[in-house]
């Protein structure tokens, strides 16, 4: 039985994780729970699975879960801030973590897990966009074990051989799948009116608001280049995006001889899920069967680069490398909960980023305070940017 905590409890993986967990009973129990600021589901959860810590990750709403907590006459322990995101994530008990908290606030949990040698299943792609030499070196000095839950790199996992090696495979190149989003055939004029509900309404995938964005600016697949550069070991010119808009097939992995190996699947985070929580075993996952017959043809187009301008911002950072790929990331964030909370208008996403990074002085930071340094830096530039580019 594996004994889990789970970072980012209450957000769309971690919900998908505890669906997987209540299917499997006898494989699973759950040491750690953590969200940010959602204390009462957080309660609930901690109700049904009974943790032996619950962690909110703003210090503010310490109190209000302890309330919530004593409601349901439970009493576990609880903490809260980066230092309980930590201790969850090296929770000597739990020997897998589900990393799935979103955006720079998952670095430092991640890099705990790391370090503490545990199972790291990997949702918080930031972690190996910001810091991945950090966190490949981490993982190798511990003895931990890094499997990927997006289910792009979860299926490059699973195409390559050797749990995950790329080294002397015969790889050719990566082929990262993307849906193209909400706004992959929308008419260019109209992307400066869209609104944050529309670029959150994805075709395929039931996702939070920031990753929506993401993938309806296309950043989302950027960053994805950028951490399977960092998981794999290849360079940028090995990985390719292909647009394909069912989301069947999850990635694919060409090998010198002329072979593509393909993993395909229902759009559902579940299948990554389970497969890494079960790896090197199977377990159900809850997800429908997949039925080619229903699915009747499968689509593939290049990436429209003019369309998807955060597309290529990132490419361009993936093979500058340094310090580049970390205030790409910084200024995105920014960027998009900037444009989710109507301060700034869709097409200024990319914009923005792009005057962001015309003042990035190249530079190549190795240790955490360095990384943290630089995405302080360009946050900053991109707060001082916003008025540029308001409604």
């Amino acid at each position: 039985m594996r004994a889990l905590s789970i970072l980012g409890s209450t957000g769309s993986v971690g919900l998908s994780t505890l669906d997987v967990v209540r299917r499997n009973p006898d494989g699973f129990r759950v040491e750690a729970l953590t969200a940010r600021r959602s204390v009462t589901d957080l309660a609930d959860q901690c109700a049904e699975f009974r943790p032996a810590l619950a962690v909110v990750a703003d210090p503010d709403c310490a109190g209000q879960l302890r309330d919530e907590l004593d409601k349901r006459d439970l009493s576990m322990a609880i903490a809260s801030g980066v230092d309980g995101l930590t201790r969850a994530a090296a929770l000597p008990q739990a020997d897998t973590v589900v990393a799935a908290i979103v955006g720079s606030a998952g670095l430092l949990p991640t890099l705990a897990a790391a370090g503490a040698g545990k199972r790291v299943l990997l949702a918080n792609k930031e972690s190996a966009v910001m810091a991945g030499g950090l966190l490949m070196e981490s993982v190798a000095g511990s003895g931990a074990t890094l499997i990927p839950i997006d289910s792009e790199h979860n299926a490059i996992f699973q195409c390559l051989p050797s749990a995950g090696a790329v080294a002397d495979a015969g790889v050719k190149r990566i082929l990262l799948t993307a849906s193209g989003g909400p706004f992959l055939d929308l008419a260019a004029e109209d992307l400066a009116n869209v609104t944050p509900e529309q670029a959150c309404a994805h075709p395929n995938w039931d996702m939070g608001r920031k990753i929506s964005v993401d993938s309806a600016t296309m950043m989302n697949k950027g960053l994805e280049i950028i951490e399977a550069c960092r998981l794999f070991g290849v360079e940028p010119e090995r990985v390719q995006v292909v647009v394909h808009p069912q989301s069947i097939i999850h990635s694919l992995v060409q090998y010198r001889d002329g072979s593509v190996l393909a993993q395909l699947g229902n759009p559902d985070m579940r299948t990554p899920i389970a497969h890494a929580l079960a790896w090197p075993d199977r377990i159900e996952s809850g997800a429908e069967p997949l039925d080619l017959f229903e699915v009747g043809r499968l689509d593939f187009r290049e990436p429209d680069l003019e369309r998807f301008p955060c597309l290529r911002l990132a490419m361009d950072a993936a093979v500058a490398g340094g310090n580049r790929p970390i205030w790409l990331n910084a200024a995105n964030e920014i960027a998009v909960q900037a444009f989710l909370d109507g301060q700034i208008p869709f097409s200024a996403i990319a914009a923005l980023i792009a005057s962001v990074l015309a003042e990035c002085r190249a530079s190549n930071p190795a240790t955490l305070v360095e990384i943290i340094g630089a995405d302080e830096e360009a946050r900053g530039k991109s707060r001082e940017k916003l008025a540029d580019f308001a409604i």
